[in-house]
């Protein structure tokens, strides 16, 4: 079990720290409610992405690939649920940054995100073609994914709350906003059109 359990951390460790859609909205919930206000959303989204690890592991991932339709519904339900966050960050790029201004990200809307993200389940499915097997259990695999990619998205907030300083000028909030919602929308539509 060993011999696969490191290269497991190290493959969840790279998926679940690279640039992606719920990371880069769990920067801009922490740049402008602070980690504490993250700490929900950041657990939701993260126990949401093991458990589509674990239902990937268990058939769901052989079912998406037997009926591509499902499979590309959910990709364009994701991508534009992106688009309107991303939207919603472009229409709110320079209001101040006040704890409490909006709503932020609620934790059903991060959970949900990784249940329509395409990112998720590419994940998962690598996941589970290259690591699964009798010495790694699939309900090992998704709890030890949870325990790296909780700090994982929790380094994303505290680099949010570290920016927050500096995004105190409302024309670099307005850039930090706009280059967010930017990279969100080539995060989502990147991952359906390739």
């Amino acid at each position: 079990m060993s011999h696969t359990l490191l290269p497991f951390i190290l493959f969840a460790v790279a998926a679940s720290i690279s640039p992606g859609p719920t990371n880069l909205l769990i920067l801009a919930h922490g740049a402008s409610h602070g980690l504490r206000a993250s700490i929900a959303p950041i657990l939701a989204a993260c126990v949401a992405a093991a458990l589509v690890v674990l239902l990937v592991g268990l058939g769901l991932g052989q079912l998406l690939l037997r009926y591509p339709l499902a499979q590309q519904a959910m990709s364009w339900a994701g991508a534009l649920w992106l688009s309107w966050l991303a939207w919603k960050m472009l229409r709110s790029a320079s209001a101040p940054l006040s704890p409490g201004a909006n709503a932020g990200l609620a934790p059903l809307s991060a959970a949900t995100l990784q249940v329509v993200n395409p990112k998720v389940w590419v994940t998962a499915v690598a996941m589970v073609g290259l690591f699964a097997s009798p010495a790694l259990p699939m309900w090992w695999l998704a709890l030890v994914f949870l325990l790296v990619a909780l700090p994982s998205m929790a380094t994303w907030a505290l680099m949010g709350v570290g920016s927050a300083r500096w995004l105190r000028s409302s024309r670099r909030l307005r850039w930090f906003n706009q280059g967010l919602a930017g990279l969100l929308l080539v995060s989502a539509w990147s991952a359906l059109l390739v």
